[in-house]
This record gives C-alpha cells, structure tokens and sequence, in this order.
C-alpha cells in the first residue's frame, strides 16, 4: 500500500527535465499556426518572402512555442505541480534569442522556476527552453499561471468535463514512480542564440521617434476561431469552447485563450515592423480574458513606441488589448531590433 507523496510544491522548485524526443518544425504547421493567430505576414506562408528577408524557410510566428511547450509541459503538470482542478494563465514573457524557422529541429526542456503566494492563491512559473541541433537556445518562454483547487469552482464540473473531453493517448508504463523524485537541471551554461547575428529588415531606426502610434487594429475572434486554435495548439481546455463548463468554473462565457490574444498581437507589431523575427521580448501581463460569446467579440489592438536606443538601434514597443471596453493585457511590451 503506498501513501499520498507530501513533498511541499515550494520545495519542488527546480525540477527538472528534458523531453526526449525532438520537436520538427513544419512547414505547413507554421503556415497552419500562423492561420489560427491571424498573424498575416506573408513570411509565416511564403517562402520566397521568408528567403528576401534573409531566412532558411518559413518564419514561425513568435508565439509559436507554445505549441510544443503544451506537449512538453504536461507530465510536469500530471506528476509535480499537482492538487489543481484547472490553471488559469496570467503571465507570458517570450524570448527569442533567434527567429525559429521551418525545418529547425528543437530539444525542449522544462523546468518548474517559481511558485509564489500571492492573496492565498499559488502562482507558478514554468520555464521552457528550445535548442537547436547546433547546441544553441533559440527560445526561451516563461509561463506563469494560478492553480485552481476543486474547492473554487463548481463541484459538478470535474463530472461535465469528463464527458467532453478531448480523448488523448495515455500509455502507462510498468515503471511508473509513484513517489515524488526531484530531477534538477544538469550544471553548466546554457549557449544561447546571437540575436544579432541577423540583420533585421524591419523599419529604418532613423524614420522613428518615441511616441509614434501602432496603426489601431480590430481583429475578430469567434468560437470556431477558438475552436480552431484549440487544435492546432493542442490546448483542448473546454473553458475556451464550452460555455457550461466556463460557467461552472466561474467564468461568464467561453473565453480566448490567453496564447491566442498574444498570437494576435504578436501579429499587429509585425505587420508594423514588417519583419516577424525583430522582436526579441515579448512580455504580457494577462489582466482580464477576451470573453467569446456565441455572436464573437472583437478584440482592439494599440500601442506607440515606448523608447528607442541609438546605439543598439533598437526599441521597446507598448502594445495595449481592450476587449468589451476592458484591458485584457494589463502590461505589453515588445523589445524590437530595427533597421
């Protein structure tokens, strides 16, 4: 008979691990990806754009990480951050040390970097890293959510979910641990990606001053737009496409996925840059969700360029999203290499 693992999450931190099959970047996933975000940047479908703007193959979109770190995230969800009905996402940084293209092939690793208390509820970071078969760290992407016990939703909804859960393939092993074993991550220092080994074809630094307004741009998110984005990033949550179930777990309708609304505005600051692979930070602060009801809402992006430094001829972008008249990111910003 074995007994429940006690091991405090606050002492689980620094576990550990590498996934151990590697992740192929697609072509046609990166044109499919970049379909779901609404992100329109011939570079992320057109590989004669992609190769005048100096890449290998087809640009991914920025948040295009996410997809992978869905996959490579989970045992660490089953298995170390456990005792939670759902999370909720409320903190997103990506660094993009270089552009991923189609044809990369990534190792990814995660590692569980933070658990903090904040008004009785548990935040936790997970940090994924993304090396290419060069031994160097393209990516890097910290995901910071808030576990919700069963004591704060509706105690019927772990039932409904059931029922309409997306099937998944679970292949139990005959070595399973049943008790909780830290893995911390390997000593030695980490190579990362020379951003600036790259020229970046984005706008010319000298045309640019602070304060200079994004275009403002409305974008379009409906249930099948949620849906879709659904499968294609493998986050199969039903609070993004069920209403009862977002009902039962607090929320007023179905609601955007948080990766969603940074993928669209992922898109809007590289359609005003002109190349996808300038932004090097990209940092939200998620305040409020986009709620989706069934007639579809709108969600209004803005932004001015924030700073601008002459000698690394880069800037930092403010971008903010409003949704029914409220902040859904309570703080944007992009870091940009120009011209």
């Amino acid at each position: 008979m074995t007994t429940p693992d006690t091991t405090p999450l606050a002492d689980r931190v620094g576990h550990y691990y590498q996934v151990e099959d590697t992740y192929v970047v697609g072509r046609e996933k990166v044109r499919e990806y970049a379909r779901a975000v609404q992100d329109h940047h011939r570079a992320h479908r057109d590989v004669g754009v992609a190769t005048e703007l100096g890449y290998s193959g087809l640009v991914a979109p920025l948040t295009f990480t996410s997809i992978p770190a869905m996959a490579a995230n989970r045992l660490l969800l089953e298995t170390v951050v456990v005792g939670y009905e759902t999370y909720l996402q409320t903190e997103q940084v990506f660094e993009q040390h270089r552009p991923i293209v189609a044809g990369d092939e990534l190792t990814v690793d995660v590692e569980l970097t933070a658990v903090r208390r904040v008004a009785g509820r548990d935040m936790i970071t997970i940090t994924n890293t993304f090396t290419d078969t060069a031994g160097e760290t393209v990516h890097t992407m910290h995901t910071t959510v808030v576990g919700v016990t069963s004591d704060e939703v509706d105690p019927s909804m772990t039932e409904a979910g059931r029922a309409i859960m997306v099937h998944d393939v679970s292949v139990p092993t005959a070595d399973a641990v049943i008790e909780y074993q830290k893995q911390v991550r390997p000593e030695g220092a980490q190579r990362l990606a020379d951003p600036t080994a790259r020229t970046p074809r984005s706008r010319d630094f000298d045309s640019l001053s602070v304060g200079d307004p994004l275009p403002s741009s409305e974008i379009r998110v409906t249930r099948g737009d949620l849906v879709n984005y659904a499968g294609v990033s493998g986050d199969g949550n039903p609070i993004h496409w069920d209403e009862p179930i977002a009902k039962l777990a607090g929320l007023p309708d179905v609601i955007a996925h948080g990766m969603l609304t940074m993928g669209l505005g992922a898109g809007v600051v590289s359609e005003f840059t002109g190349d996808p692979g300038a932004v090097t930070r990209y940092s939200v602060r998620l305040s409020s969700p986009a709620v989706v009801p069934h007639a579809g809402s709108e969600i209004e992006f803005s932004g001015k360029i924030k700073s601008l430094d002459p000698e690394t001829r880069t800037g930092v972008v403010l971008l903010v999203a409003k949704s029914g008249g409220r902040k859904i990111f309570g703080m944007a910003t992009l870091d940009v290499r120009f011209s």
